[in-house]
């Protein structure tokens, strides 16, 4: 039987060239036309691009267009901002646009967007212009300007290779992620119902070396003012310590620190969502160092915080919610360098396990207990209950810190009670309510083994100064609860809190220094002197 494809191939091999002859003249004129229409299209596209923006200049070094697919390479683009313009503040390696043929057959006539190896840089200054520039960044025409380089609407965006770093100060580690890759699709579906996220998106990157982040979810990009996303949020092992100049700014020497978590965020023009399902911070290294400061000015930065607080606590449309949250291995500390001689309070070996924190009262009461060293030594136990503010801070706590070696106290000592210690143990017990802007409680301290005077020690000391640490010794001996062979007092704090306004954090940093400062060394030193009138 005789194969009819071989009467065809036959007949093709004597005439392929009236095939072939038409598409190499096709594919001749296509480069010659890309040839000539390269730069001139590279001109009109870095003017078009240039006068959608304000304040930014964009170049683009190369344009490479294929007529066959009808799609561009731009080589080497680059974002400057005008008033800091080395380096630029985004650079591409290559952007690529083409025609997203898939969306032919739902009859939309789309665009494809792939950056490959986007590099962005912003420090200080950058910062420091937008600030002073009265156009807002939305209206810099960042997103006009992608547009002019192609003449299709961008429907999927692909990020390959990307980088971003932020900059402090020269001296300061660079905050770099790196790795970035992304895919956003669906950008020009239809507009959605409200709460409704269509376009697909995908993001995950490596943060400061070691810490990697992911993000699973949807976008809506035809949102206004700007776009909203919803997703779920992983990262991992992200470090602390690429924080330390921001850290600085609120007086906070950050050292040391990692954090992990997963849940779910939604971030929008009408809502902002964060709820975790776990946050976790491994060995932080932190302390506060106290600084005084103007009072006046200082009142009035607290009153405007306090006022932007309440404004989130138990708004329906800010919802923060962690469900489990720990804090694992930590060292916190206080240092005061405004006294003579100045010291550091801190807990060390610090574990702080809290449920169900939220900014939602009808979340209910969560739980917080932490354990920890005080000074390296004292068995720390805190446990307490919160409830999200309305009217103010509403918690509990129970508070009991056992066995401290009180020559670890000396330098505290020395700078509020103008006295130190040759050994001695000391325990502190309390319980606190703060609810209805009032707070009610005690602080309860015991020392134990006291003495305060030491020959070899207070050699070099004045005349006065021994006199009153032999007194003090004096007055712990016969202070001395018998049975337990331990000089008690206990100390009321009660009454109403300084500010309607105030927060609980400044609460809870009033209340450890009414009890460490105001409480019971004063306290110590009145049972002192009755003893001594005794």
């Amino acid at each position: 039987m005789r194969n009819p494809l071989r009467g065809i191939g036959s007949w093709f091999g004597r005439h392929w060239l009236w095939f072939a002859v038409p598409v190499a003249v096709v594919v001749v004129l296509a480069v010659v036309i890309a040839f000539f229409i390269d730069e001139p299209l590279r001109r009109m596209t870095e003017r078009e691009m240039n006068r959608k923006m304000k304040g930014y200049t964009a170049h683009i070094r190369k344009l490479d267009f294929h007529p066959i697919g009808f799609s561009i390479d731009f080589y080497d683009v680059q974002f400057i901002q005008n008033a800091n313009p080395e380096p630029p503040v985004m650079r591409i390696e290559r952007l690529s646009a083409s025609v997203q043929w898939r969306a032919l057959i739902h009859r939309a006539l789309v665009a494809d967007f792939k950056l490959v190896k986007p590099i962005i840089y912003v420090d200080k200054s950058h910062f420091e212009t937008e600030l002073k520039d009265p156009t807002p960044v939305k209206e810099h025409g960042w997103q006009d300007a992608l547009q002019a380089m192609y003449p299709l609407n961008i429907n999927e965006f692909k990020i390959v290779d990307g980088e971003a770093t932020y900059i402090e100060t020269p001296q300061a580690r660079p905050l770099r992620v790196t790795k970035i890759q992304a895919t956003v699709q669906d950008i020009r579906n239809v507009r959605s119902a409200e709460g409704e996220y269509p376009s697909p998106l995908r993001l995950q990157a490596v943060v400061f070396d070691r810490g990697q982040i992911q993000v699973d979810g949807n976008a809506d990009f035809l949102l206004e003012p700007y776009a909203g996303v919803k997703g779920h949020l992983e990262i991992r092992d992200v470090p602390l310590d690429y924080f330390a100049p921001v850290a600085a700014r609120a007086n906070v020497t950050l050292k040391r620190g990692a954090v992990s978590g997963r849940g779910d965020v939604e971030y929008s023009p009408k809502i902002a969502t964060l709820w975790l399902e776990r946050f976790q911070v491994d060995g932080l290294v932190a302390d506060y160092q106290y600084m005084k400061v103007d009072a006046p000015a200082h009142a009035e930065v607290v009153k405007e915080g306090a006022q932007k607080a309440q404004q989130v606590s138990n708004a329906r449309d800010v919802v923060l919610h962690v469900e489990d949250l720990r804090v694992v291995n930590a060292n916190i500390g206080f240092i005061n360098k405004n006294t003579n001689p100045e010291y550091r309070v801190f807990i060390d070996e610090m574990n702080l396990a809290m449920k169900k924190f939220s900014n939602q009262k009808d979340e209910g009461y969560g739980h917080a207990t932490l354990t920890g060293r005080f000074l390296g030594s004292g068995a720390t136990v805190v446990d307490a209950t919160f409830r999200p503010e309305n009217k103010g801070p509403d918690f509990s706590l129970n508070a009991k810190v056992e066995n401290t070696d009180m020559r670890k106290m000396n330098d505290l000592l020395r700078a509020h009670a103008k006295f130190d210690v040759v050994s001695g143990v000391f325990s502190v017990y309390s319980e606190l309510r703060v609810h209805n802007n009032r707070i009610d409680g005690y602080v309860k301290p015991l020392f134990r083994d006291l003495k305060v005077y030491g020959k070899d020690k207070d050699e070099d000391r004045t005349f006065g100064q021994k006199v009153k640490e032999k007194a003090i010794d004096v007055a712990a001996k016969v202070l001395k609860n018998r049975p337990r062979k331990e000089v008690a007092t206990v100390v009321d704090i009660s009454g109403p809190i300084d500010s309607p306004q105030t927060k609980t954090w400044p609460v809870l940093v009033r209340l450890i220094q009414n009890a460490f400062i105001k409480a019971i060394l004063p306290g110590f030193q009145r049972e002192a002197s009755r003893a001594e009138r005794d």
